[in-house]
């Protein structure tokens, strides 16, 4: 069973706000190691694009989830929360602190959902092999069957569900009964006992911090982010991806950046163009990101200037009495 006691950091905020270079510091700080939640930096080859952290700076504390997945594999966030889990127990194991950081709000989520349940029968990490199978059984049931045998089933052994569930509803039947049949337990207890261990979650065994800045400064960030990116290299490490068969319609070769530097290299975009849509696109995901972090209200925002706040409240969080 994971230690849900011990403490974990979590530092979150939109593109270009400055988490890599504050993250560093509080690594270094309290002995923490940094733990990627970043859905692009996994990614091998792909270094300028993702602003992933540089050799220098990850030679500054321990990295985790970053430059280890091939571009051409399917990553997803099912497999991101069982590889996080993997190596928040290792560092857990070395005496140390797990510090999440980074702006994809879906593979936090993905993670957090878990968090307090994650034990034999729980829906995160070491079911995932045994869900995969049982979604591919229950797929051919389907396809063989029909629906009503299936709904019957899950009506059995899982009444609450199977009543919130409309019987043509595909998707959600086959979610039910994938969950019953890899854990033993039915969805709706499962949901139960994750709205149960939600106030145990506030108890203080995580922190949330959040970094923002006023948009005008962000955007002139993010502008001056893509200018730098440019001037490294981008355009050729696209086209490297290329040449080593990395085809544009892959998955992270469709992401920002990628897919600019593609449509640039085809010949569907001018460069004035390809500069100026990928700076809006990005000032448009880094609105979307702040948009995601801010429905949560337990985390702790901060401007990324004010370290010796956020030194407080770390001290605070870890019981520890001055900076």
């Amino acid at each position: 069973m994971i230690d849900t006691v011990s403490p974990i950091i979590i530092l979150a905020g939109p593109t270009g706000v400055g988490k890599t270079s504050l993250s560093l510091e509080i690594a270094e700080k309290y002995s923490a190691e940094i733990v990627g939640v970043d859905s692009m930096q996994v990614y091998r080859y792909m270094d300028i694009g993702t602003a992933k952290p540089t050799p220098a700076e990850r030679a500054r504390a321990p990295h985790h989830l970053i430059d280890f997945i091939d571009p051409a594999d399917h990553y997803t966030a099912g497999r991101y929360v069982v590889d996080a889990w993997a190596a928040i127990r290792e560092i857990r194991g070395r005496g140390r602190i797990p510090f999440l950081v980074g702006g994809t709000g879906m593979y936090l989520q993905s993670l957090l959902s878990g968090l307090f349940s994650h034990q034999p029968g729980s829906l995160s990490g070491d079911n995932e092999k045994s869900r995969l199978a049982w979604r591919e059984s229950l797929k051919k049931r389907l396809a063989k069957e029909g629906r009503e045998p299936l709904y019957q089933e899950l009506r059995k052994y899982d009444p609450v569900s199977a009543a919130r569930i409309h019987p043509n509803d595909s998707q959600r039947l086959l979610r039910a009964l994938e969950i019953f049949f890899s854990t033993g337990i039915p969805w709706s207890e499962h949901l139960a006992r994750q709205q149960a261990m939600k106030g145990k979650a506030k108890t203080g065994h995580l922190l949330k911090l959040g970094l923002f800045r006023e948009r005008e400064q962000l955007y002139q960030r993010i502008n001056m982010r893509v200018e730098l990116m440019v001037a490294a290299g981008l355009k050729d490490e696209v086209q490297g991806l290329l040449d080593m068969g990395y085809h544009g319609g892959l998955k992270p070769m469709q992401s920002i950046g990628y897919l600019h530097m593609v449509r640039y290299l085809a010949g569907h975009r001018t460069w004035d163009e390809t500069i100026r849509q990928l700076a809006r696109d990005t000032r448009q995901y880094a609105k979307r990101q702040y948009t995601w972090f801010k429905r949560d209200p337990e985390i702790n925002w901060f401007s990324p200037q004010k370290t010796k706040e956020i030194f407080t409240r770390i001290n605070a969080f870890l019981g520890k009495r001055r900076i």
